[in-house]
């Protein structure tokens, strides 16, 4: 680095025209700036003194100040003497790079340097017996070396302040990742333990550039798990772009991909990049992988490999690096032994891959899934929570939100009932009452069964009901409504 900017620096005396008679003028008047530099140096650091940005450079009192004097006034002798070497210039350098270490602007370097300069002149013209012409030829020459100092300082303070911003950028990028580690996504509702394993999951393989495979069951939150893998991923600064392959046709998607060029087709009236493109730098969601076709999955293959592209109707190849996402509610495996899925794509794509539990398979989650999506102000009941806990939920979460959805747009008050869940709900809670009961089943549910079995035996029949539980009929009436049973 010194000797870059050594190099730099003979650049710089080309650029401003410093030449050896510029130097014969600066050394033949060193002497004379030396003897008298004194009232300038005490003038450059009373005024320092007065503005607060710059004082926190002197805050260490008069014996700090005395240490500043001393080299300053080394400075100017070796400003004046030269030689102006890597040595020299590694030392000018140091003093942009502890400028940025204090938090000083280069703003009032400059403007401390411009009445240093100032002071320097007038001493030359309060002492100077020679011609007025050399006595202006001298100050140019003073000018053109004090120009050249800032300069290797104000280098110097741009590169290491730009240094610094992005190494700060980088350890806010890891704080920022590693607390969004911490939260993991607030969208993601569940506590169960195939959760804990798929949160782990994301905590682990985030943060690589690996291709993900995510499979599960419609309705269970891919695409949540995306944004949270995302979230983690060293590219979270960067666009996220979301494609389904299961909502655009073959043709339309291949355009949508990688992009197409004008006149490739008829409609194609401009050039259009492709979400390769657009993500580039970035994360690509593919949904639906399974229903790409064979075509297609050959193209994408390609780019998994080697970052290449060509657009539709283009012969020139583009280049991007992409951090792929897929998901699929297939069985991928299945789908490459009958021949619809590319083996090697498989492959490429099932480096890291998440399983999503189906909702039947975590029932203990649907409280707090409940408490999530009906919000603050609603209340319900073990009725209603019972249904929902008996149901097998083949849309998984997005059928379970659409059923909270509408017990809360027929609800009278703020109370979700479960005569306002959907029919097959409440069928399938019948059902499950004539089923025989588990081994493990509780106090509750045994007691549910049992009404529900005397009722439909009963046909019906309240009355008879109440007598043959040996309850009154307010109790049943209670039992019925809490438990949701209804009359066949």
């Amino acid at each position: 680095m010194t000797l870059e900017l050594t190099q730099k620096y003979v650049e710089l005396q080309r650029y401003v025209g410093w030449t050896d008679d510029d130097r014969h003028r600066v050394v033949s008047v060193r002497d004379l700036l030396l003897a008298h530099a004194d009232p300038v140096i005490d003038d450059f650091y009373d005024e320092i003194q007065r503005h607060p940005q710059t004082a926190q450079m002197v805050s260490g009192g008069q014996q700090q100040i005395d240490r500043l004097k001393t080299t300053l006034r080394q400075w100017l002798r070796q400003l004046l003497t030269g030689p102006y070497d890597h040595d020299f210039v590694a030392l000018r350098s140091n003093v942009g790079r502890r400028h940025v270490a204090i938090g000083l602007e280069q703003v009032y370097v400059s403007a401390a340097l411009s009445r240093l300069r100032q002071g320097l002149c007038q001493q030359l013209h309060d002492h100077w017996e020679k011609s007025p012409e050399e006595l202006r030829s001298t100050i140019e020459s003073l000018d053109k070396l004090l120009d050249l100092d800032l300069a290797i300082i104000n280098d110097a303070y741009q590169t290491e302040y730009f240094a610094t911003h992005e190494k700060l950028s980088k350890e806010n990028l890891q704080l920022r990742v590693a607390l969004q580690r911490e939260q993991k996504c607030s969208e993601i509702v569940g506590k169960s333990e195939s959760m804990q394993e798929v949160y782990r999951l994301i905590e682990r393989i985030g943060p690589t550039n690996k291709p993900i495979l995510i499979q599960g069951e419609s309705g269970t939150g891919k695409e949540l798990v995306v944004k949270s893998l995302h979230q983690v991923s060293m590219v979270a600064d960067k666009p996220i772009v979301i494609i389904n392959c299961a909502a655009l046709p073959e043709s339309l998607l291949e355009s949508e991909l990688f992009g197409h060029e004008k006149g490739a087709f008829t409609g194609a009236i401009t050039s259009k990049p492709g979400l390769f493109e657009v993500a580039d730098r970035g994360t690509l969601f593919i949904d639906e992988i399974g229903e790409l076709a064979l075509g297609l999955q050959a193209k994408l293959l390609r780019v998994l490999e080697d970052g290449s592209l060509r657009r539709v109707g283009s012969v020139k190849q583009r280049h991007v690096n992409v951090r792929l996402i897929a998901a699929t509610n297939r069985d991928l495996a299945k789908e490459v032994a009958e021949g619809r899925f590319r083996e090697d794509l498989f492959y490429r794509i099932n480096v890291l891959t998440i399983v999503l539990p189906p909702l039947r398979e975590r029932p203990g989650d649907i409280p707090l899934l409940l408490e999530h999506f009906a919000g603050e102000d609603w209340q319900w009941d073990e009725d209603l929570l019972n249904v929902l806990e008996n149901y097998s939920w083949p849309g998984n979460v997005r059928q379970l939100i659409n059923a909270i959805d509408r017990a809360k747009t027929l609800a009278v008050d703020e109370r979700l009932l479960p005569q306002n869940l959907p029919p097959e709900l409440l069928r399938s809670s019948r059902e499950a009452a004539h089923r025989p009961l588990s081994q493990n089943a509780d106090l509750e549910t045994i007691n549910r069964h049992h009404i529900a079995e005397t009722f439909h035996r009963l046909h019906g029949n309240k009355t008879r009901t109440a007598r043959a539980l040996g309850i009154s009929r307010r109790t049943l009436y209670r039992l019925l409504e809490k438990h949701a049973i209804e009359a066949e």
